[in-house]
Order: structure tokens, then C-alpha cells, then sequence
């Protein structure tokens, strides 16, 4: 009997980790419980949570700052809790938001050098509204200044960050929110949630467009939405507790296509999907290994596994545009250990040296297609892409300078009675 081979261009990628002195080390990670990724990575910073007393703060690196860190290296400080979830600006490299256990979401404007005996960092605004901890954080995908926040008050937050306000409070949630994640222009939103319903929201209705059974299971599960096709992956947890990935279509969730089962283990697996290559990569908590699949036809072929001793808390990934095409990298994965971040590079191997098109098409850019206004009053559009075979060049800093009132002056406004009532009045689970 003849056995097939099914052809893929992906078929044999393999990770490599960078050596201890190409990582980021000496990192006070935070210790916090809460289930985010801990780190996120743009094409010139990374952003960890960090273990701070008094307050909550987290860290912004250079990613050119590789080796052990500095002991009194500056921090974003301003939250009053722990920081849970920090996201960057997918159009302004130089812009990260924050989300925390003091209800609060800050905008910060990262400079382009730390001060000689800097210490810290202060926001350039922050947002208030949420009733409870801010949970997470997520940028639009194609409008300007954008920003969706998840909070324990069993709401999600629109923001225009320019202006400093709040657009629109997404509701129907009747448990903590999970995980959440944008469509290819971001017109919708998918969520998962502790009431294990899966939802797929018009946002700027604030509508349930879907919704149907998510996993069954008690732990953490996640949702990533599959490039400019109407599908998601989801990972969680059977009523066993093994864990499973499931392929679903996103016009009808009242069963998923697939469910996958995938081992016993006990971690929440991080799922990261790569619209360019279709590549799904899936790290679990405090396991040693990323397991990658490729979609092809509605199925999840598995590649390959990257296989480590030292276990994962987070994870983050590069944008395409960050990669060394050179190489023929087509991902990166920032991988955080106890005190440590070490950079896993995904590689195709091939012997030319000549710019790989098949393996790189034209990816996601750092130009948005809309403004804030343009998305809120109803317009769509997709992503703008850029071709990776010129070379893709980090734009230099360009200085977001909000017109909502600056910090210092918002400190000693008095707060609006509307919002007062808006916060007050909302009914909210004590066991939330």
C-alpha cells in the first residue's frame, strides 16, 4: 500500500531557541494569577508584567537590549493593583496600553531612550469606567487608536484612545470573559467566556450576532480568529479536563466542525494563529513544548513540536513584519520562563539566499486603513499589507499626543455624574 505524503511548503519548520546571551534575563515576572499571555512583542519593544510592591507596573525592553537587566531598570508605574494584560498599538510602535486590577486602562508613550537614573514612567492617559479589574486589552486591527477592554464587570469597553473616551460598552456576558479576539477588518469581536459559551459580537451594535457552546470544561479557554476567513480555533477543556483544540465556523456556532483531542495535561493553552503561512501554534502553560498545525480545507494537520525542559507562563508573537525573511523565519515566539524571556525562532529550511515569495506573501503593515471616527460610524476595511521582499523598515517614532485632557488636569477634574451613575448603577455578580 502506497503511502501519501501530503505536500506542504511548512511541512518540516523547526524552532530554534537563542542562546542565554541573546535573551532577556534578570526579569521580575509577575507572580500574579490571572491567565494572560504576561509579555507582548512589536517590532522594536517588548512588554512584560512585572512583580512590583506599591502599585502594579510592568516593563518595556528594547529588543535590542539583550543579557541581564539592569537592577533598577525603569518601570510603567501608575496602576495602583497588579497589571494584568498590556497590549501594543499595531500602528504606532511606540504606544502600549495597559489594563489592571485597579479597574484602570493607561495609555503610555514609550521614549525613544530611558533618562540617565530614570526610574519610572507615567502614563499619558488614563481611562476610567470599569467597575472592576481590566482583565484584557486588545487594539483594532485596522482603525486608528482603537481599543477594546475586557473587564470582571462582565462588560468589554470600546475606546477611541485619541480622544480620550469611551464609544461603546459591549454586554451579554452573564461570567468572566476569557479571551477575546478580532476578525480580519474588526468588524466583529469573538469572545470565550467562564459561562463556556462561545459569542461573536457586532461590536458597534453592541449585538450577539452568534453563540452556541464553547468547551465544557471549568478551565481557561481561548479563541483566535482565523485570518480573512470565517472560521475560529478555540483550546479549553472537556468535562474530563483533557484538553482539546476545536475548529468552528463563525456564521454558526452550534457545533464545532472538528474537536480535537489533544492530552490530560493541566495548563491553558495559548492559541497563536498566522493568517500568511495558516500555521496554528499552540503553547501550553507550564508545559515545554509548542505544538504547530497547519489548516488546510477545514482540517488541522499537525507539523511538527518544539520541545523544551524549561517550562512556559506566557508567550508572545512577533508580527510578520518583524521577522528576518533573510532567513526564511516565518515566526517568532517570545517565550517567558521564571526570570527569563527566550526569543524561539520558527524556520523553514532552505538553501537559497534569494527572497522566499512563496513563504512570505504581502503581510499585515503598520498603516491603518481607517480612523477611530471613519470604523465608529460604520465603514470597514481590510488591512492594509506590505511586500516583505523590499525589506520592511520600522517607522521612526511619531509622538501620539492625545486631546483628552492631560493626567495631572484629569486627576483634579471631578468625575462625571453620568459615568458616576453608569458605574454605580450597574448590577454586578459579587462572585465576579
Amino acid at each position: 500500500m502506497a503511502f501519501f505524503v501530503r505536500p506542504s511548503k511548512y511541512r518540516h519548520v523547526y524552532g530554534t531557541c537563542a542562546k542565554r546571551d541573546y535573551c532577556y534575563d534578570n526579569l521580575r515576572v509577575s507572580a500574579n494569577a490571572w491567565d494572560t499571555n504576561i509579555v507582548k512583542v512589536n517590532s522594536r519593544f517588548l512588554s512584560i508584567n512585572w512583580q512590583a510592591s506599591g502599585g502594579g507596573a510592568f516593563a518595556v525592553i528594547p529588543l535590542s537590549q539583550i543579557g541581564k537587566l539592569p537592577e533598577n531598570y525603569p518601570l510603567y508605574r501608575g496602576h495602583t493593583g497588579p497589571v494584568l494584560d498590556t497590549d501594543f498599538n499595531p500602528f504606532n510602535d511606540y504606544v502600549v496600553a495597559s489594563g489592571a486590577e485597579d479597574s484602570k486602562v493607561m495609555i503610555w508613550s514609550i521614549p525613544e531612550e530611558y533618562a540617565e537614573g530614570q526610574e519610572e514612567v507615567q502614563p499619558i492617559l488614563k481611562l476610567s469606567g470599569h467597575g472592576r479589574k481590566v482583565g484584557q486589552v486588545l487594539f483594532h486591527p485596522t482603525a486608528d487608536n482603537v481599543l477594546a477592554s475586557a473587564s470582571t464587570d462582565l462588560t468589554i469597553k470600546l475606546w477611541d484612545i485619541e480622544k480620550g473616551v469611551e464609544k461603546q460598552e459591549i454586554t451579554g456576558h452573564t461570567e468572566l470573559i476569557q479571551s477575546m479576539s478580532w476578525n480580519y477588518n474588526g468588524s466583529l469581536l469573538a469572545t470565550t467566556c467562564r459561562d463556556k459559551k462561545l459569542r461573536v459580537f457586532d461590536v458597534r451594535a453592541n449585538k450577539v450576532v452568534q453563540e452556541g457552546p464553547g468547551h465544557q470544561g471549568i478551565k481557561g479557554s481561548r479563541v483566535v480568529w482565523m485570518g480573512n476567513m470565517d472560521r475560529l480555533a478555540t483550546t479549553g477543556f472537556s468535562r474530563m479536563s483533557d484538553r482539546q483544540l476545536n475548529l468552528w465556523d463563525s456564521t454558526n456556532l452550534s457545533k464545532p466542525i472538528k474537536s480535537e483531542f489533544l492530552d490530560t495535561s493541566s495548563g491553558v493553552i495559548m492559541p497563536f494563529y498566522d493568517p500568511d503561512t495558516k500555521m496554528l501554534y499552540l503553547a501550553g502553560k507550564g508545559d515545554g513544548n509548542i505544538r504547530y498545525f497547519e489548516y488546510d480545507n477545514d482540517e488541522l494537520y499537525l507539523l511538527s513540536e518544539y520541545k523544551a525542559i524549561e517550562p512556559q507562563r506566557g508567550m508572545g508573537f512577533m508580527p510578520k513584519r518583524g521577522l528576518n525573511v533573510n532567513e526564511c523565519e516565518v515566526a517568532r515566539a517570545y517565550k517567558v520562563g521564571h526570570s527569563i524571556v527566550e526569543p524561539i525562532s520558527f524556520t523553514v529550511p532552505r538553501k537559497s539566499d534569494a527572497f522566499q515569495s512563496d513563504i512570505f506573501p504581502p503581510c499585515l503593515s503598520d498603516e491603518p486603513a481607517l480612523t477611530a471616527d471613519e470604523w465608529f460610524e460604520g465603514k470597514n476595511a481590510d488591512p492594509k499589507l506590505v511586500d516583505l521582499e523590499a525589506g520592511f523598515t520600522a517607522k521612526a517614532k511619531k509622538e501620539f499626543v492625545p486631546t483628552a485632557a492631560p493626567v495631572e488636569e484629569a486627576k483634579n477634574e471631578p468625575s462625571s455624574p453620568v459615568k458616576e451613575k453608569n458605574v454605580v448603577s450597574r448590577s454586578i455578580p459579587r462572585n465576579a
